[in-house]
Parts: C-alpha cells; sequence; structure tokens
C-alpha cells in the first residue's frame, strides 16, 4: 500500500462534519498529547480512530520506525549525497557524541567549545573591535539555512537578549538590504559573522564583499591595515577554510560545518553562533536541549502518543487522502512572525518531490504548499479566503499561555482570537444560521434573503493547536525539533529524499549563466542555455543602465 490508497479510507471524512466528532466527550483528552514541554490538540482533525489504522499501517509498511532509528545512528540517510542526516547529535550529550560518531565527535566538541569562548569573550569585552571597543552589533551574513533558523530565533528569543548587543541579519542580494543595515550600524562596534558551507554561494559573497568594503573604507582612518580589522571584526562558519582565508579571514576565526549536517537543519551548528552571541551560551544551550527532548521523544514514544509522528501522519491525511494541497503556519505570537517563512523553507525544500529515493516518477503529490503569518494580522488578509472560499486549508495554530509582555489584555485578545480561529474555520456558519443571525439583528425577511448567502462559511476545515507554556528557548527548540522530525516522517512515508535541494541548485547554476551573459557587450549576447524571452530581457536591462 502507499498513500494513493488512502482514497478509499476517506469517504466519510469527505462528507462528515468535524464539529459532530465532538459527540465523544472524551475526544479532546483522547486527540491531545504532551511532549517537551509542548501541547498537541488535534481533536479539531478530521479523523476518527479506524481512519488512523492505515496511516499507522503506511508507517510499518515503510519501517518507519527502523529509518528513525538509523537516522539517530548515522547510516547514510542522504543517498543523493551520500550523507548522514545528523543534526540531531550536534545538540545531543558529549557521550552520545561520541557513541555515534566516533573519533569525529572530538571536532565536534572542541569546536562547541571555541564557539562557547568566542560568545563569552565578545558579550564580556575581552575581544574588541579594532578601535579598541565593546562590540555593539553583530552582522550574520547567509541565506537558506544560513539564514532561515538564525532569524526566526533571533526574533523569537528577543527577551532573551543580552544588554549592549543588537542582532542583524543580511540574507537578500538587493544592494537595498546591505543599505539598509549600513544605516544601522557603527563599523567600529560590529562584529560579521560569514554563514557559507561552501563559502561559494553567490548572494553570501556579493554581500559579504559589500560589507567588507563598507568595513573597510568606514575605518580606513584607523590607520590600520585591512588584514588586521578583517581578523579583529569577522567569523566565518564554512567547510571551504581556503576560500574563506582567501577572502581575508583568519583561519582561527572559522567554524567548521559537517557534510552531514544540512542547512535549513543547523541552527544547531556553529550556524548558530550569531544567535548565541545575541542570548549567551545558557540560552543556547536551553535551545538545544529543549530539542533533544523533543528528540528523545520521538526515538522513544510509540506512535500513537509520538507528537511529531502524529502530526506527520495527520498531513498525509490531509494532503493525500483529503486532497488539501495547503498547510496554514499561525504563530499567534508576534514574536515568532518569522516562523511561517522558516517552515516553508524547512518543509518544502526538503519534501517538495517528485522523484523516488530510487529514482522513480511518484504517482502521488508531497509537501504542501506552506504558508502563513502572525496572529492577528492573517485574520485581516488571507483568512477571508480560509474561511469562505471553496479551498479547505488545514491549519496549525501555535500559542503561549504566558505572555511575553506586560499588556495582559492584549495576550487575552490574542489567545481568545488564537482559540475563536480554530473554532471558526471548524463550526463554520450555514445559510440558515447567517438568515437568523440578519433577522436577529432587525433585518428584514427580504434584506436577510439577499445577504445570508454572503455571510456563510464552509466550515469543517482541520487544524492542529500547539501550546507551550512560554515562550522561551527551551520551548523554541522542541517546536524547531517537532517539525523537523514532522517533516523527516513525511518524507519517510513519501519515499523522498528530504535532505537534498537540487531545485536550488538548478537556480544558481542558471544565475551564474545569466550573470556571464549580462557581462557580455550588447552585440554579443545570446546563450544556448537561456531563451529568448530571458535574452530579451537582460537586452533590456542593460539598455536601461545605458540610459541612466
Amino acid at each position: 500500500m502507499d498513500v494513493t490508497n488512502l482514497s478509499q479510507f476517506t469517504e466519510l471524512a469527505l462528507t462528515r462534519n468535524i464539529f459532530s466528532l465532538f459527540a465523544d466527550r472524551e475526544r479532546s483528552e483522547n486527540y491531545s498529547v504532551s511532549a517537551a514541554g509542548l501541547f498537541l490538540d488535534y481533536a479539531k482533525q478530521n479523523i476518527v480512530d479506524s481512519e488512523f489504522t492505515p496511516l499507522f499501517a503506511l508507517a510499518e509498511q515503510v519501517d518507519l520506525a527502523g529509518k528513525i532509528a538509523a537516522q539517530f545512528a548515522g547510516e547514510e540517510l542522504n543517498s543523493t549525497e551520500q550523507r548522514a542526516v545528523l543534526h540531531t547529535v550536534l545538540r545531543a550529550p558529549d557521550a552520545m557524541k561520541v557513541d555515534v560518531l566516533g573519533a569525529e565527535a572530538q571536532e565536534v566538541i572542541d569546536t562547541e567549545a571555541k564557539m562557547a569562548k568566542i560568545v563569552d569573550d565578545v558579550q564580556s569585552g575581552h575581544v574588541r573591535s579594532i578601535t579598541g571597543e565593546k562590540f555593539t552589533d553583530i552582522l550574520a551574513i547567509g541565506i537558506g539555512g544560513s539564514y532561515y533558523g538564525v532569524k526566526v530565533a533571533l526574533s523569537a528569543l528577543v527577551p532573551y537578549h543580552q544588554k549592549g548587543l543588537k542582532a542583524h541579519v543580511l540574507a537578500n542580494v538587493d544592494g537595498d538590504a546591505a543599505q539598509e543595515k549600513f544605516a544601522k550600524l557603527n563599523a567600529s562596534t560590529t562584529l560579521v559573522v560569514v554563514i557559507s558551507k561552501t563559502f561559494s554561494t553567490q548572494e553570501t559573497l556579493l554581500n559579504a564583499t559589500i560589507v567588507k568594503a563598507w568595513m573597510l573604507n568606514a575605518l580606513a582612518d584607523t590607520h590600520s591595515s585591512p588584514a588586521d580589522i578583517i581578523a579583529q571584526h569577522w567569523y566565518a562558519v564554512s567547510t571551504n577554510i581556503a576560500a574563506a582565508t582567501k577572502f581575508g579571514l583568519n583561519a582561527e576565526n572559522i567554524l567548521p560545518m559537517w557534510d552531514w549536517v544540512g542547512g535549513r537543519f543547523s541552527l544547531w551548528s556553529a550556524v548558530g553562533l550569531p544567535l548565541a552571541l545575541i542570548i549567551g551560551n545558557t540560552h543556547f544551550n536551553a535551545l538545544k536541549a529543549g530539542a533533544h527532548a523533543m528528540d528523545e521523544h520521538f526515538k522513544h514514544a510509540e506512535f500513537e502518543q509520538n507528537m511529531p509522528v502524529i502530526m506527520a501522519l495527520l498531513g498525509i491525511w490531509n494532503r493525500n487522502g483529503l486532497g488539501y494541497p495547503s498547510l496554514a503556519i499561525l504563530p499567534y505570537n508576534h514574536a515568532l512572525r518569522a516562523l511561517p517563512g522558516y517552515l516553508q523553507q524547512t518543509d518544502m525544500e526538503s519534501n517538495g518531490k517528485s522523484v523516488s529515493v530510487d529514482g522513480k516518477a511518484l504517482n502521488y503529490l508531497t509537501a504542501p504548499v506552506v504558508f502563513g503569518q502572525e496572529g492577528t494580522n492573517g485574520q485581516h488578509a488571507f483568512m477571508q479566503l480560509m474561511h469562505q472560499s471553496a479551498d479547505i486549508i488545514p491549519t496549525d495554530f501555535i500559542l503561549s499561555l504566558a505572555p511575553t509582555s506586560e499588556h495582559l489584555a492584549n495576550h487575552d485578545a490574542l489567545v481568545a482570537n488564537c482559540f475563536a480561529q480554530s473554532e471558526a474555520l471548524m463550526q463554520g456558519k450555514t445559510l440558515a444560521q447567517a438568515k437568523a443571525e440578519l433577522i436577529n439583528a432587525g433585518a428584514s425577511e427580504a434584506e436577510a434573503n439577499r445577504l445570508a448567502a454572503h455571510k456563510t462559511m464552509k466550515g469543517n476545515t482541520p487544524s492542529n493547536t500547539i501550546l507551550m507554556e512560554r515562550l522561551d528557548p527551551h520551548s523554541l527548540g522542541a517546536l524547531l525539533a517537532l517539525y523537523e522530525h514532522k517533516i523527516f516522517v513525511q518524507g519517510v512515508i513519501w519515499q523522498v529524499n528530504s535532505y537534498d535541494q537540487w531545485g536550488v541548485e538548478l537556480g544558481k547554476q542558471l544565475g551564474n549563466e545569466v550573470l556571464n551573459v549580462m557581462a557580455q557587450p550588447m552585440a554579443d549576447i545570446d546563450s544556448e542555455k537561456l531563451s529568448a524571452s530571458s535574452l530579451a530581457l537582460i537586452r533590456r536591462y542593460k539598455n536601461n543602465l545605458t540610459q541612466l
């Protein structure tokens, strides 16, 4: 059996009303689970016990338990790149690192110690700028997996930022993004961290180059050599030591990465240096501890009580059984506003595939389209479509029970909106209900008949609600690990390699080709690799430059 067979179990689900399932008074209790400080309520999903049976059968058929054990043991799960998938070991105790990595564990342990020392030295002022001042700003330069994890954690953990240090992240190659950062930064007190696994990513190198020029120009009157300035102000995280040192970085300031850590799962490695510099070693370790707690739950809990497995199977049910193409991520915490973008990459870059691990075309769809926004803003934007279009969009609501601000009335309203939206998406509003409301509000029969259809909402939208007691480093680590493992489980069941991203590589290749063509004189613009449309656009661009 594969996921295409799920449709034979969905006939009742496609015709029933989710709200009717709450006739079972124990449904809410039975359809919830706790792990690593998180609570998942999935009672509003359109599923009953008997429909979980084929899902657990799928998990057994693909040997999910064996695949989970293989991942944590360091087996080569990334088959196309012949790599293990071991980001989880980075948040494990040292003894576990040794068990899994063997001799390589010492390099990981030493790197973590070196990273921790950098953090302590910068925060204490033991390491200072070329002008002898304490650093006030950290600028992280990276893109993709070298950006999203750091970005989401920096914005989520603002209450844990250390006094005297501000964080900035530069990813977009658009020069305006860099200019915006320069306007906020003082070069004499800015520490730069360049994150690039290969030190060849086009956007990152272009941004690093202009930041380097900006800093050297701004500090020219210090009479320090460019080499001394870069050595004092710049760190890098990369596997390509030669390229990083050629760029000008001091080899002692380069922290390694490992090929068994995928970019979008790399926050737990030295890629997290900018975050650790801002929140400190204690809180960075708490982030990793939260993720490790979820790892342990994922490894050991029975599937029926396994939070990542349950979320993954529900996603399979919604995508392949019920045929819903999207997934909305709605964090009802301003601090988690970057989470939807992070999960867009983590989910769609991992499982957005149409070929199996064996290289065969799949006859079913895989990753949903992931989108979202912080609540309550989304309610006044795309959630209109979620309520009243014909599309059903499964949703994850995410909420911290404790407020992170002192404005308790606002937090009460936020919580109320979160719970109300999941209820409204499920219940909807029938034509009869809409008409009755209008009549009760004083509308005439004719007016009620005219407007009622416009006020109906389909309802029956399934959702999860994920609660944390408070948004802190531990709970954020658990939350990120939860989604990592959910994505892993879905990749196993869809039988895809969740850890390569050749679609991203194609864009890089053609981007370099376009740049090469753009460098040619107008009369010589041509390429067998590009369409006539792209060549015409390049000519229009170059022609416009001549008129500036």
